[in-house]
């Protein structure tokens, strides 16, 4: 087994403690060979063709863990490579690599539901940031300005979060723990998914195929994206579906920026027909200097960030060892990716 999970980013950089669990499970059959030289765990993974040192430990291994599989690894493993898994949720490039040496036999797992719960509350904290009017009493405060009247005269419209209906696209790990956490709070939640038979947690108004989105952003006060990316979503949240959401409506990312027609969501807040947007992901990362999002009085953006937390490999530690029990006992592997699907 390779293990190469030596992200430059302090929080996706593997603890020597869970190596040594990783170890245990695998058992003294097996070598495990950890890379020390750093990895991009940015995105999707799988950036460039790897390292050398990986490059030279994929030969002849059955098994590799990374943050999706670059290239050069994918050649070097092919033959005897028989499971991939993925720390990202996203995994088109590692795909790619995969159907590029013929992906025969491979099975790939990512890390999606991993991410799930700091996204889904980094998601709430975005709806109650605009319900709430944090946005602009954080304004007035940086202007010296006390703004009590424009609110207490309802010159600014706030909301209680039960009268938000909120419509996810994607009930996935990520959209899912969303819409567990709005109908706590006794928000409104229907859903769109590629497989709408599979459901979703107990209490939507309904769920749909993907073709039904354009139905769901005219019933949502707040569309969240929480999809993966896919031949099927790509631009999915187009200036069509844009502008079927209800006025004053809000939009938040968490999935990719390529789901999203981020010029016409300029267009639509800058109309005011789109009260706020809340983006962690963007078309291009980083987000060029200069893009209209850094000043936007309506955009609440962050770096790619809403999955950090101090429990990530707590998580996806408990994930990896799970599976490497299932594969030694020749069972099916949680998270495993349809390669045709593309998740």
């Amino acid at each position: 087994m390779v293990v190469d999970l030596a992200s430059p980013r302090a929080s996706w950089r593997i603890p020597p403690a869970r190596v040594i669990e990783i170890g245990d499970a695998l058992g003294r059959d097996w070598e495990l060979v950890e890379i020390r030289t750093p990895a991009s765990s940015d995105g999707d993974g799988a950036s460039g063709s790897g390292s050398r040192e990986a490059i030279a430990a994929a030969h002849g291994a059955e098994i590799y863990i990374g943050y999706g599989i670059a290239a050069g690894v994918a050649a070097a493993g092919k033959g005897t490579l028989r499971w991939v898994h993925s720390g990202t949720a996203g995994i088109g490039s590692s795909i790619e690599q995969l159907r590029g040496t013929g992906g025969g036999g491979i099975q790939l797992t990512n890390s999606a539901g991993v991410h799930a719960e700091p996204m889904a509350d980094w998601v709430m904290a975005a709806i109650a940031y605009f319900a709430r009017g944090l946005d602009r009493m954080a304004a007035a405060q940086r202007e010296g300005r006390w703004a009590k009247e424009e609110f207490a005269d309802h010159a600014e419209n706030l909301r209680e979060l039960r009268d938000i209906r909120v419509g996810i696209l994607g009930l996935g790990g990520i959209g899912s723990a969303v819409a567990r956490r709005a109908l706590g709070l006794e928000m409104p939640v229907a859903g769109v998914r590629r497989q709408p038979q599979r459901g979703g947690p107990l209490g939507l108004r309904w769920i749909g195929g993907l073709n039904d989105l354009p139905r769901l952003a005219a019933e949502s006060d707040c569309l969240v994206i929480a999809a993966p990316h896919t031949a099927a979503t790509a631009g999915a949240v187009s200036r069509r579906v844009l502008e079927r959401l209800p006025k004053r409506a809000l939009v938040i990312n968490v999935s990719r920026g390529t789901l999203l027609d981020e010029t016409a969501l300029l267009a639509l807040l800058d109309s005011a027909h789109l009260s706020g947007a809340a983006l962690d992901v963007f078309a291009t990362e980083p987000l060029p200097a200069g893009h209209p999002f850094w000043t936007h009085p309506r955009v609440l953006m962050s770096p790619h960030v809403s999955a950090v937390t101090s429990r990530f490999w707590e998580r996806e530690t408990t994930l990896i060892v799970d599976n490497i029990k299932r594969y030694l006992a020749g069972m099916p592997l949680t998270n495993l990716v349809d390669l045709e699907a593309g998740y």
